[in-house]
């Protein structure tokens, strides 16, 4: 029996039927009839495979607050959620607007090995909104940077905005824009509406977001670039990216799993845990984003995983940070409110955590159908099992999860990077 292969032996692509997907140098082999693959047998009999997922919006806080989170640790975060390539964030101490930083980051990915840690570059030095970083060098580096954000602060000024936007054309990259009018959410503390009045918190009006979205496909179409919209939360938001794209606009946009499933009602509890950037909105905007997902107006999901120390999240309200975890929920999540719920199914899962992510984000090796000759980037998950979420169990540096205590469906047995095992059976490879 050749031991350079592996068999993942009975499971189905897709949900569809059950086959052996052969694997070998790191891409799929051979798709044969389920007990004829021979190698290292994997059994997945009643498991389904998925393309390795893609996040294109993680919080890693390597450099500067590894007491939050490492490379380290977040790649193993992402490889248990079943991932095999997230792309780190910028807002990072010293920010990661330079070669430099950003191939630091690179260098700590390849060394840790559990996924494929594509830096995302600072569009402005510092994230200060002023000046644009270092885009060209970032580009042409050893990390080879794509994508650019200010996330965590918007890119406000307009002319700035433009110069980012016509700058990445030359290298096909993507300004991914932290869309919040700086002025409309002065002391922001949670969506504005009713609830806020009554809780006597600042609110965060949806036109913050949508307002910014507006300006900037139009920047977008006025100079023929990429713009990739972070962490949609509105339902008016969706209505203008719907209207940019019947334009022919070059604009995508993600949402994240708890945008999807929680609403502002939870902030009556005053727990801080619910505190993240964009607010938590109303059952209204959850429905919308839902649809929208489901149609394709939105891309992709995305984790906006972003861990916090114990002493920045339980705290008062006022006072503690945004964020919540999402590497290793964001399946579970997924399969909750969109495969459950009968809005997407396995492919159109595919599609929306790994296809349409990679693109954007121009992730070489990453986000290729289950087919011979593709890279053996592959996730398999049991569709029926559930699980009970136990932050303290979590791979990450930081506790600030939102669904401690609750019971979710899927889980992720198996996950292979380059056709090399970094999850199995549920746990990080040895």
């Amino acid at each position: 029996m050749p031991h350079d292969k592996t068999v993942l032996r009975g499971v189905r692509p897709y949900g569809e039927d059950p086959v052996d997907i052969v694997v070998a140098a790191g891409v799929i082999a051979e798709i044969a009839t389920a007990g004829s693959g021979a190698g290292r047998v994997i059994e997945a009999s009643g498991l389904i495979a998925l393309p390795g997922f893609v996040d294109i919006h993680t919080h890693l806080r390597e450099p500067g607050r590894e007491d939050a989170e490492t490379v380290e640790t977040g790649s193993r975060a992402a490889a248990l959620g079943g991932f095999t390539a997230v792309f780190a964030m910028a807002n990072t101490s010293p920010v990661a607007d330079t070669a430099g930083v950003v191939e630091q980051v690179w260098h700590l990915g390849k060394a840790t090995g559990l996924v494929d840690v594509f830096p995302v570059g600072a569009v402005t030095i510092g994230l200060g909104g002023e000046q644009l970083a270092e885009l060209g060098a970032m580009a042409t580096s050893a990390a080879q940077v794509r994508m650019f954000s200010d996330d965590g602060k918007c890119v406000h000024d307009a002319a700035i905005m433009r110069r980012a936007l016509e700058y990445v054309k030359a290298f096909d990259g993507v300004i991914a824009q932290h869309a919040q009018e700086p002025r409309l959410t002065v002391d922001a503390q949670m969506n504005e509406g009713v609830l806020s009045g009554q809780l006597g918190l600042t609110g965060w009006p949806g036109v913050a977001e949508e307002s910014i979205i507006a300006r900037d496909v139009l920047l977008a179409e006025h100079v023929d670039s990429r713009l990739h919209v972070c962490h949609v939360s509105t339902a008016g938001s969706v209505e203008v990216i719907k209207w940019a794209k019947s334009r022919g606009i070059k604009v995508t946009a993600e949402v994240t799993p708890h945008h999807l499933l929680l609403t502002e009602d939870l902030v009556a509890s005053y727990n801080p845990v619910y505190k993240v950037n964009p607010p938590l909105r109303t059952s209204a905007d959850v429905t919308a984003l839902r649809a929208a997902l489901a149609a394709g107006t939105i891309d992709a999901i995305a984790t906006d995983h972003a861990p916090h120390p114990h002493e920045d999240k339980d705290c008062e309200w006022a006072a503690a940070a945004f964020g919540m975890l999402g590497l290793q929920t964001a399946f579970s999540i997924a399969v909750l409110t969109m495969i459950n719920s009968g809005l997407l199914d396995w492919r159109a899962l595919a599609d929306r955590m790994s296809v349409r992510p990679a693109r954007i984000g121009r992730a070489l090796g990453h986000g290729h159908d289950l087919k011979v000759g593709a890279p053996a980037n592959i996730c398999v998950v049991d569709p029926g099992a559930s699980w009970v979420v136990e932050p303290a169990t979590f791979a990450s540096k930081s506790r600030n999860s939102p669904y401690a205590g609750m019971t979710l469906p899927g889980k992720i047995i198996h996950v292979l990077k380059a056709g090399k095992p970094t999850v199995e059976g549920g746990d990080l490879a040895c």
